[in-house]
């Protein structure tokens, strides 16, 4: 870890914070690249701000999001049977249009393709525009075997959204983020559509046998990291590990001003 952290609580003292009502979508073709563990990071942020967000698992396989009780995501079944009802989209955006707070959506990578082409055919990201919702697109790159299949993911998303829309999440678990010796923001996908890109959030590969092993602990218990300063089984190093981890990730949300209206130009 590069940043040190205080011995403040895990969650500073949620404040008040006037923001614009937002749309984060956690979007990826893959699955298994932490499209989930994005979502429970976003609504942590919220949560320490003290920022509602009514969080929503779309996932008709591996419910995730909503296994991480302290953020209440609920779940809303898209299928009917073995198919996709896409009625059922309509009443996810019908509830974002009627509620006053901001959503954030964790969507499986099996429904990645019918929702984007609903978002598109329907023209979803002018409604929500229309209504003073401010879209956000949050999707991962990893590294390793889907590096690929992520680039590929990202460049669907890219082609079809709007300007400044799209949050990159670089997640390094699998391994670095490179191809050819190049980076992702010196990679072709990137600098194709880099206009499209409001900012990017960097997961780092933790030490496995300290970081890496607390984080994982901490998922693999559907904890938030406001959970940890009172949960057992984590030692008093463990737990200043996990400080040292929201501390890096939430730094790099608060630079891109997620809770303001206009997304902020960093990468």
């Amino acid at each position: 870890m590069s940043k040190s952290l205080t011995s403040n609580s895990l969650m500073d003292d949620p404040q008040s914070t006037k923001c614009t009502r937002a749309v984060h979508l956690s979007l990826q073709g893959k699955g298994g690249v932490g499209k989930s563990l994005i979502a429970s990071f976003i609504a942590q942020f919220y949560k320490s701000h003290g920022v509602r967000a009514i969080c929503v698992d779309t996932d008709p396989v591996n419910q995730t999001f909503s296994q991480y009780a302290a953020l209440g995501a609920r779940h809303l079944q898209l299928m009917d049977g073995n198919q996709i009802d896409r009625r059922r989209f309509d009443a996810l955006v019908e509830d974002i249009l009627t509620n006053d707070e901001s959503f954030i959506v964790d969507n499986g990578a099996s429904t990645f393709i019918p929702l984007w082409h609903y978002m598109v055919e329907n023209a979803v990201t002018s409604v929500l525009r229309e209504a003073n919702r401010r879209l956000v697109i949050h999707t991962v790159i990893t590294g390793g075997q889907a590096l690929a299949d992520t680039l590929s993911g990202f460049k669907s998303l890219a082609e079809s959204c709007e300007s400044r829309s799209i949050v990159v999440w670089i997640n390094e678990y699998f391994g670095p983020v490179e191809r050819d010796g190049k980076k992702f923001n010196q990679m072709a996908a990137f600098l194709e559509h880099q206009d499209k890109v409001a900012g990017t959030v960097h997961i780092p590969r933790f030490s496995p046998d300290t970081f890496g092993r607390d984080l994982e602990e901490m998922i693999a218990r559907k904890l938030t990291f406001g959970e940890i300063a009172w949960a057992t089984g984590f030692t008093l190093m463990s737990k200043q590990r996990l400080r040292m981890i929201q501390r890096e990730l939430f730094e790099q949300l608060e630079m891109l001003n997620l809770l303001e209206a206009t997304p902020s130009d960093a990468h």
